[in-house]
C-alpha cells in the first residue's frame, strides 16, 4: 500500500477523498488539513507534501524557470471571483479602474494568484498599465509577508516591499498608497472606516456581469503532486485526477441532497436560492475541473503571467499540467 500525505484545506469538494468513500485502489491518502497561507510556502521552498494545494501563478512561474518541484492536476479546488477584492482610501481622487494607473497599489505578494487575475481583469476590461502601477509589498492586516518566491522583474518597474514592520491597511489609511489589492479585508474596511471603500461598490453585480462576457470562474490554486513520486508511477496523475473530480461530484451531491430535506443542516437561510442562482448562472457544475472545459481561462491566466513579467515566457497550457490527465 503507497501512503500519500495531501496537504489541501478542508474544502467541501475534497471531503469524500477522506472520508472513505472515494477510495483510490492501493493507495492511502493521509490529510494534512491546513489552509494554503501554511502549505503554499512548504510546497514551494521545500516540497514538503507528496500531493499539494499549489498557488496556480506560483506554479506557472516555477513550470517557466523549469523548477517545478510538483506536476499539477487540473483540480482546481479554489475559485474565487475578486471584484471586491479592490479596496481604496477614499479621498485618493480614484473613481474608475482607469484612475488606478501610476498609483501606489499594495498588495501581499506580488506573485499571488489574486494579483494575477486582477491586474489581468484591470489591463483587459479597464485598459489599465499595470505594468505602470507601483506596486507595494505586505500583510494586509499583520506584518511580516514576504515574496514566497524570488522575482524577476524588469528595471523599469517599481515593485517593492513596504518597510519592516508595515502593513497594507496601515499603510491604506496613512496615505502611504492609494489602493489595496488583497483576499482578505483590511481592518479598516471590516470595521466599517468611511475612509476605506471598494472600487466596485457592489462587487456581486461586477463580477457577474464579467462572468457573462468572459465564462471564466477564477482558478485560484489546483492540486500538485511531487515530481519524484510521479516518476516511480506515472499512473497515479489520472488516478488522482479521478479521485478528486469524484470527491467534487460528491460534494455538488450533497448539496442537491441537503436542499431535499425539510430543515437544512447550514446556517443559511437563503440556501435554497442562492445554489439555484449560482447554477443559473455557472451552470450546472459551477466548479469544473480538467483542462478541456477550462482552456480559455487557462490561456488567459498563462498569458497574463508572462506580460505581468512573471513567467519567463508565455506558456502553453499542456506544460502545465502532467501528462495524460484532465482532458485536452
Amino acid at each position: 500500500m503507497l501512503t500519500l500525505t495531501v496537504a489541501c484545506a478542508p474544502y467541501d469538494r475534497v471531503r469524500a477523498l477522506f472520508d472513505g468513500r472515494v477510495r483510490i485502489p492501493g493507495v492511502r491518502l493521509v490529510h494534512v488539513p491546513i489552509h494554503s497561507e501554511q502549505s503554499f510556502p512548504r510546497a514551494f521552498s521545500r516540497a514538503e507534501f507528496d500531493v499539494t494545494e499549489l498557488s496556480l501563478s506560483s506554479h506557472l512561474l516555477q513550470v517557466s524557470r523549469g523548477e517545478a518541484a510538483y506536476a499539477a492536476i487540473p483540480a482546481f479546488v479554489s475559485r474565487a471571483f475578486r471584484h471586491g477584492c479592490i479596496y481604496l482610501r477614499a479621498d485618493a481622487g480614484i473613481a474608475t479602474a482607469k484612475d488606478l494607473e501610476g498609483r501606489r497599489v499594495g498588495i501581499p505578494e506580488y506573485q499571488m494568484t489574486l494579483g494575477l487575475w486582477l491586474r489581468g481583469i484591470l489591463g483587459d476590461d479597464h485598459g489599465v498599465d499595470v505594468n505602470g502601477i507601483a506596486w507595494r509589498t505586505a500583510g494586509t492586516n499583520a506584518a511580516g509577508r514576504k515574496e514566497r518566491l524570488k522575482l524577476e522583474l524588469p528595471p523599469e518597474m517599481d515593485v517593492r516591499p513596504l518597510g519592516e514592520g508595515a502593513t497594507l491597511n496601515a499603510a491604506l489609511l496613512a496615505g502611504e498608497i492609494d489602493a489595496i489589492l488583497s483576499p482578505t479585508e483590511p481592518l479598516a474596511f471590516a470595521a466599517g472606516d468611511p475612509r476605506v471603500v471598494r472600487l466596485f461598490p457592489d462587487p456581486r453585480a461586477a463580477a457577474q456581469a464579467w462572468h457573462r462576457r468572459t465564462g471564466f470562474h477564477p482558478i485560484m490554486h489546483l492540486m500538485g503532486i511531487r515530481r519524484e513520486v510521479l516518476d516511480r508511477d506515472p499512473s497515479l496523475a489520472p488516478r488522482l485526477y479521478d479521485a478528486f473530480a469524484e470527491a467534487k461530484r460528491l460534494a455538488l451531491a450533497d448539496i442537491e441532497a441537503d436542499l431535499r430535506h425539510s430543515s437544512l443542516t447550514q446556517m443559511l437561510p437563503f440556501h435554497a436560492e442562492e445554489w439555484a442562482a449560482t447554477k443559473a448562472l455557472l451552470g450546472p457544475d459551477p466548479w469544473t475541473y480538467g483542462i478541456a472545459a477550462n482552456r480559455k481561462e487557462l490561456e488567459a491566466i498563462c498569458r497574463w503571467s508572462h506580460t505581468q513579467h512573471l513567467s519567463r515566457r508565455k506558456l502553453e497550457v499542456a506544460e502545465v499540467f502532467a501528462e495524460g490527465v484532465g482532458g485536452s
